[in-house]
């Protein structure tokens, strides 16, 4: 029931902050922000019972990772569907936090059942599930990113305990809320095309959930075994799964304390895959943050967390020989971290050109390490770019170097970063589908 953020141009290092930290905290407002999880219309209350079940956990999908797919299904080949879902989103766009509130009320009072899936604090959840709902409607069309975001979705969402029955109770709810506050637009064709757009994408992620159950448990345990405070709000956790954990370098995952219940947010693997079977994350405790300041504060070694499944496409490409461009800002070097580990473990000499942003020498907790691989390895070349320090912008310092067509593009860090660096790749000349990054589903979102 609980989708995580479709975390649009999020940073999935950087928790966003917790419900008391901002008006609008962990939404994945289509300006800024790991990716992260997402969408799920609504299906009617006589519509097959295949409804999607509803974002509201923190952190998502995020959503992301689609390869730099950020264009949507263009307007002039949008189905009869599209074109009614959308003029409800935008009737409804200026009332969204009633829509998002009356929804809640709807699916509480109706199915209180529901009510222990959810964290006990909601405010931190609202818009994002809201826009997790209505960004997968919108692009119904779009299936080339919808569908892998979908599957993401439908896996992720099996930690929280899930089931393929909860989904039509969200959907009749959603719909109810959408006909109330879309009231002079919405007809017995606009319902319809939301019942089967919910269908659609609900059976997709319940689909996706099933064939996961067969391979993969609904979650991790995962021990804390070093905790190394690199500034002090910053620290690089390491933990040692129950189990074996199959990822591949450039993903992420979502992760739950013990501390916060049922509130997950995704974290970027800083390292490839090890022999030794341990994971690292890196993680800035951020204003209100619950889980990022959990981590970076509070938890010690010989705690225990849970892990979501792994997700994203942020990884290498193993079948040509481009080189790698990398684009990484404050704790979002540590998927290219991995992504460094991962071309030198497959025994490659392909280029691989690291832009480390940050806004002051103090950000750049991880520099020695990165200067170490560049020792290590010919092939590396690794650029710190200190917005203090620096005549030029980190978009601008792209523009100067290259030329970059021979290049595959990969970007991670906070939202107005991969939003102003994906613009600059595309003014170099590399194609979007060169361009990958983790916060596909609020990019999306914003129709950038």
């Amino acid at each position: 029931m609980h989708s995580e953020p479709p975390g649009p141009a999020a940073h999935l290092h950087s928790e966003p902050p917790g419900p008391a930290a901002h008006p609008h905290p962990e939404a994945p407002s289509p300006a800024p922000h790991p990716h992260r999880e997402a969408p799920s219309p609504a299906a009617h209350p006589h519509a097959t019972p295949t409804g999607t079940a509803a974002q509201a956990a923190p952190s998502s999908p995020a959503p992301h990772a689609e390869p730099s797919s950020t264009a949507s299904a263009p307007q002039e080949d949008a189905s009869p569907d599209a074109v009614l879902i959308r003029r409800t989103m935008a009737t409804v766009a200026p009332v969204a936090a009633k829509v998002t509130s009356y929804f809640y009320a709807l699916l509480f009072v109706r199915h209180p059942d529901l009510r222990p899936l959810f964290p006990a604090a909601m405010d931190a959840q609202r818009d994002r599930l809201l826009k997790a709902l209505l960004t997968a409607a919108e692009h119904i069309d779009n299936t080339d990113v919808l569908v892998p975001y979908l599957k993401n979705l439908g896996r992720g969402h099996r930690k929280y305990g899930t089931r393929p029955e909860h989904y039509p109770a969200v959907g009749e709810c959603l719909i109810g809320a959408l006909s109330r506050y879309a009231e002079s637009v919405w007809d017995d064709e606009t319902e319809a095309a939301w019942v089967r757009a919910y269908t659609t994408i609900s059976q997709v992620m319940i689909d996706a959930a099933a064939a996961d159950e067969l391979r993969s448990p609904a979650w991790w345990y995962a021990e804390v075994v070093s905790h190394d405070l690199r500034t002090p709000d910053v620290a690089v956790i390491t933990v040692r799964p129950d189990q074996p954990y199959p990822f591949l370098a450039g993903q992420y995952t979502s992760l739950e304390t013990p501390w916060w219940p049922r509130i997950w947010r995704h974290y970027s693997f800083a390292s490839a895959p090890r022999s030794d079977g341990l994971l690292s994350f890196h993680v800035k405790a951020v204003p209100a943050g619950w889980v990022s300041n959990a981590l970076v504060h509070r938890a010690r070694p010989g705690d225990v967390i849970r892990l979501g499944p792994p997700a994203g496409s942020m990884t290498v490409d193993h079948t040509t020989d481009s080189g790698l461009l990398c684009l990484g800002g404050g704790t979002g070097i540590a998927p290219i971290k991995a992504l460094i580990e991962d071309v030198a473990e497959h025994g490659e000499r392909r280029p691989v050109e690291v832009f480390y942003g940050a806004r002051t020498d103090h950000d750049l907790y991880d520099i020695d390490t990165m200067l170490r691989l560049q020792q290590t390895h010919p092939w590396l070349s690794v650029r710190a770019i200190i917005d203090q320090q620096a005549h030029i912008q980190l978009p601008d310092a792209i523009r100067e170097y290259g030329p970059w067509n021979e290049y595959d593009a990969y970007l991670s860090g906070p939202p107005g970063m991969i939003r102003s660096g994906v613009d600059a790749l595309r003014d170099v000349g590399i194609p979007s589908e060169r361009i990958r990054h983790d916060s596909v589903e609020e990019l999306v979102a914003a129709g950038s």
